[in-house]
């Protein structure tokens, strides 16, 4: 470990959020799109899922990392959080305890905290489903966390496959979570839209049976030696 790495703090208080209005515009995006658009990469696993579907959210990722079964660190995250952040927490997986209930959700909603995204679980899930605090995870467990392990604030975590940054892009709907890199979300944000146009024609071309097949098909099973050179289905 560098010297530097060595001296950062486990809770870093400042850092570079992807801008609002870039977050603004990629809320009008599913989740879907975006990670199609970003070469089918920053999705988190289906595992972490909303705990309910009509729960969507765009923001700025806080990144957290917890001992299992121990929240003294996202309470830190939320101490330090600012209006349309989203807090992700790399929770190990772990089921064995619930890393957040109704009580902390109000707070978050109460901090203008956009979403709690947790490779975890989750607790009281009934009353965070009447708030409609969107609340994304693993599972759930009655059983209550310690808080007494330290653990690290806005430092890169990997949750559902998925490496984070502090800052980057983070859009959640019924499908689950995508995650955009901070650098990258502008320049992806014109490929969302012409997704979307291509989607809505092709769409549409279904509906009037007028494209009832992908134009594309009969050359990807040329290619993949399916159909012979000139041969169609």
């Amino acid at each position: 470990m560098s010297s530097q790495a060595a001296a950062l703090p486990d809770v870093i208080r400042d850092i570079e959020r992807t801008p609002a209005d870039i977050v603004d515009k990629a809320s009008t995006y599913a989740s879907s799109i975006l990670a199609d658009v970003a070469g089918r990469r920053g999705a988190l696993n289906g595992r972490i899922a909303p705990l309910s579907p009509s729960m969507r959210f765009a923001g700025t990722a806080i990144t957290v990392e917890v001992r299992p079964g121990d929240n003294l660190m996202l309470h830190a995250a939320m101490a330090i959080a600012k209006p349309g952040d989203v807090i992700l927490v790399d929770g190990k997986g772990d089921l064995s305890s619930a890393l957040i209930g109704e009580i902390m959700s109000h707070q978050c909603m109460a901090l203008g905290i956009a979403a709690v995204v947790l490779d975890g679980a989750c607790r009281d899930s009934e009353e965070i489903r009447k708030m409609g605090f969107p609340m994304f995870a693993v599972g759930t467990n009655p059983n209550g966390p310690t808080k007494q392990v330290n653990g690290r604030v806005n430092h890169p975590i990997s949750i559902g496959g998925v490496t984070v940054h502090p800052g980057d892009l983070v859009v959640g709907d019924a499908d689950g979570v995508t995650v955009v890199e901070r650098a990258k979300a502008a320049s992806l944000l014109p490929l969302a839209a012409e997704k979307v146009a291509a989607e809505t024609k092709r769409i549409a071309g279904i509906k009037s049976r007028e494209a009832l097949r992908p134009g594309w098909l009969d050359a990807a099973l040329r290619t993949a030696g399916v159909l012979k050179e000139g041969e169609t289905l």
